[in-house]
């Protein structure tokens, strides 16, 4: 039976740690709260993030980060991507030799705009071919319901892609593997500034126009940083592009499109982030994708957008304005 932890406890990280233990696996389940890993493991629920939804008897939770990293296959990463290089460096030395580290965080990392999979090899020292993460329309209250799903699995190694996507197969999430890391990565950490923008319009009242129209235009500015990072094409039209910025855009169960929505309303970024627990990623960023954008020379009106929204100030209604005005031209 194949060994995995899951490091960090929240709403994606409990539902995947059920997925595995649905698809055959002995997960251990990171928790940092000691109250909250005791509850998960006596109540088999995780009352904070996931309420209402059992979780396997193959689940068991603790605090203790290397009790749930001994002898582990496979270490799932799903802690808040801002957060992941101190919480890395603290796991470092407690990760067993040769496991495979998988990412479902949805991020670029301030400063450095590195995607996850970069600070991972960098603070880990593991090679690239160890390295895999996950993305598409992986909502995860839905998936958590077993309602059916399905997601990519990006690893420069076949054999341990493959090895992923039996540890995550179950009737109702059917993973796919793809070799680019780069165009899954970047299609998870774009698509959450989207949907802030998508959430904002909904927010200021407008239809399925408006979102339908952010959708596809968020989504040629997601490929066109790919492909100046170099990742393929082709995954733009695939699940972790076109697939999880559509549910991320539309769903209310969205964190960012959520977020942008109450922005539209009126009200602050602060005053949102004070209302929830939820981690909105795009909120962060938002900003590290367009320092990205900007260093390769790559076009992005909605993220810098979203950047003047959410860190400088401007209004949600001036933003669809501004958006709005630019200079015709060809599609």
């Amino acid at each position: 039976m194949i060994r995995a932890a899951v490091l960090g406890a929240g709403s994606w990280g409990t539902t995947f740690a059920k997925v595995m233990a649905d698809a055959g696996c002995q997960v251990t389940l990171h928790a940092r709260r000691p109250e909250l890993a005791k509850s998960i493991t006596d109540d088999r629920e995780n009352r904070d993030y996931l309420p209402g939804i059992q979780l396997p008897s193959a689940v068991r939770a603790t605090a203790d980060p290397a009790e749930a990293l001994l002898d582990a296959q496979i270490v799932v990463l799903a802690v808040p991507s801002q957060s992941l290089r101190d919480n890395l460096t603290e796991w470092a030395s407690l990760l067993p030799p040769d496991s495979t580290l998988l990412s479902l965080m949805k991020g670029i990392e301030l400063g450095t705009t590195k995607r996850m999979s970069e600070v991972i090899c960098e603070v880990t020292g593991a090679a690239p071919e160890r390295v895999a993460v996950i993305s598409g329309p992986n909502l995860a209250r839905e998936i958590a319901e077993q309602q059916p799903a399905a997601t990519v699995i990006a690893c420069l190694d076949a054999d341990r892609a493959a090895a992923l996507q039996a540890a995550c197969h179950t009737p109702y999430f059917r993973p796919y593997t793809n070799p680019d890391m780069v165009g899954c990565e970047l299609g998870g950490a774009v698509k959450n500034v989207i949907a802030l923008a998508a959430g904002i319009a909904e927010g200021l009242g407008f239809g399925d126009n408006t979102r339908a129209s952010l959708i596809t235009r968020g989504l040629a500015e997601t490929a066109r940083l790919g492909m100046a990072l170099g990742a393929e094409l082709t995954t733009f039209a695939g699940l972790a592009g076109l697939g999880d910025l559509v549910a991320t855009c539309s769903s209310p169960l969205s964190r960012n499109r959520t977020f942008g929505e109450k922005l539209g309303q009126g009200m602050s970024v602060q005053e949102v982030q004070e209302s929830t627990r939820q981690t909105a990623e795009g909120v962060k960023s938002c900003r590290s994708v367009l320092d990205l954008a900007r260093a390769h020379g790559v076009d992005v009106p909605i993220t810098e957008a979203v950047v003047r929204v959410c860190h400088e100030g401007e209004s949600p209604a001036n933003m669809v304005k501004e958006i709005m005005s630019r200079e015709a031209k060809p599609e």
